[in-house]
């Protein structure tokens, strides 16, 4: 997609923001005890000493509650990782103020103007964020690869490191294709080109769907197209291949909580192969669907409208816990293609905080904590609304700024790409405008729509704050 931007200024979009999530029921500020329990430093004990080791950080270059830190190195002719994830326990004092205030909110938020910590800023941005040189507690992973890139071995104990470097996706990026970075970085790309192979061998899919993105700048608001980086699927396939190992070691010992979703329903794939005809791309039958998704360029217009069509059949996941090994019916994840959880991000997300914990038991061969088991049984729910309300938020944002955008533009015409027909009503869908960054209905009256047909279409309604962007051919 193009990346050319359109902003909007003034202080009613900041007025709109604050009025949705009071909509939404958005928790505000801490409450004071909550805050002064977050401030109470702890006393390390039974911790590994890691902090030798040049660990480093991979974010968006505004980002301060950094999760994760990496390093990896070259393991006779394989490779190890190591991963240290913030060891957000160590802070939290179960059925605390803190702890119950992280289950009231679930998980970070992140809006325009601002972000809705899952944990009080002191501490996701601050105490327990892997900040550059800092000494922190972690979870600190062991991982070997064979050379292939496939698992050998898994390891994860508590350990203070102190990470050495704050790097973000683009300049990674730059000093990749440069030939300029150093070996633990170059070994991103060999490693996660290498999990990118054993994600296609064994079936799984990773979405490279373009991203509408909201960036405040100097009091205006821009909304872009995004199209993730090559950088972006390597850090993302170490965040996997840790979610893979965490799972294993969860089945290994009987008890955990998954993040799993069942296969696509039956007819899934061959109605995306009706649409791939439709949108006029060559899907051979002895290609896979994930060998297809791999291949497909994200920049181009109607592979964007099929890869956002794709995200259809990664609906229904949700989290599976198990106890007393009595393994569960379901314990894939089926765009992963393999057992999965989420423990890499425990300073923006519950459930992390949780799994963590229960490997840290398995690998030491102790029992589960009683406030883990006692937590288990409520996460799924917990989660499920929790993730329920950041997608309905960064949905409604995007409407915001899209209404705004295109409010004083209401009649004229824009070129744009048909991304989605409803099914029902050939004649109602999604238009993908290629400039500016939007995306709305169109309703074409007597007019059927076809899958990423290129189309003039007029602005018919486009209201902030009480009616989204529609549509209708000029």
């Amino acid at each position: 997609m193009p990346r050319r931007r359109i902003r909007v200024t003034g202080a009613s979009l900041r007025t709109a923001f604050t009025a949705l999530r009071t909509d939404l029921g958005v928790p505000s500020d801490f409450p004071p005890e909550v805050t002064a329990e977050a401030r109470r430093a702890p006393v390390p004990k039974g911790y590994e000493d890691a902090t030798d080791l040049p660990l480093f950080t991979i974010d968006p270059p505004a980002s301060t509650d950094l999760d994760q830190a990496m390093y990896l190195s070259r393991q006779g002719t394989g490779y190890r990782l190591r991963y240290a994830i913030a060891d957000v326990a160590a802070f939290v004092v179960p059925g605390g103020s803190l702890d119950t205030e992280a289950h009231r909110r679930v998980m970070t938020l992140y809006f325009p103007d601002t972000r809705v910590p899952l944990h009080p800023p002191v501490l996701s941005e601050g105490a327990a964020s892997l900040l550059p040189d800092q000494v922190r507690p972690a979870a600190l992973w062991t991982i070997d690869l064979d050379a292939e890139g496939r698992t050998t071995a898994a390891d994860v104990r508590r350990a203070l490191v102190r990470s050495r470097a704050k790097l973000d996706y683009e300049g990674v990026q730059r000093a990749i294709d440069s030939g300029t970075a150093e070996e633990p970085l170059e070994l991103l790309r060999v490693v996660g080109e290498l999990r990118e192979r054993l994600e296609v061998e064994r079936g799984g899919i990773s979405l490279r769907t373009p991203e509408q993105e909201i960036v405040e700048r100097d009091g205006t608001y821009e909304l872009s197209y995004r199209a993730p980086l090559p950088a972006d699927g390597w850090n993302a396939q170490i965040s996997l291949l840790t979610g893979m190992a965490a799972a294993d070691l969860m089945l290994g010992y009987g008890t955990g909580v998954l993040r799993t979703l069942p296969a696509a329903p039956d007819g899934a794939v061959g109605r995306l192969r009706r649409t791939a005809h439709a949108l006029h791309i060559d899907w051979p039958h002895h290609v896979s669907y994930a060998a297809l998704v791999r291949s497909l360029d994200p920049r181009i217009p109607h592979h964007a409208a099929f890869l956002q069509e794709c995200t259809t059949l990664l609906r229904g996941a949700g989290y599976t816990v198990f106890r007393d090994g009595i393994l569960p019916s379901l314990t894939t994840h089926a765009a992963v293609a393999a057992p999965y959880a989420h423990c890499t991000a425990p300073l923006r997300r519950l459930v992390d905080r949780y799994a963590s914990e229960i490997c840290l038991a398995a690998v030491a061969g102790a029992p589960v904590p009683d406030w883990v088991l006692e937590a288990l049984d409520a996460l799924p729910r917990e989660m499920a609304e929790g993730g329920r309300l950041a997608a309905k938020a960064e949905r409604e944002c995007v409407d915001l700024v899209e209404a705004a955008l295109l409010k004083d533009r209401v009649g004229e015409v824009f070129d744009g790409c048909v991304v989605d027909v409803d099914e029902d009503r050939p004649t109602v869908g999604t238009v993908q405008l290629e400039t500016p960054a939007v995306m709305g209905r169109i309703d074409g009256e007597d007019l059927p729509l076809s899958l990423g047909e290129r189309l003039r279409v007029k602005v018919v309604q486009s209201d902030p704050g009480t009616s989204k962007v529609r549509f209708a051919p000029a």
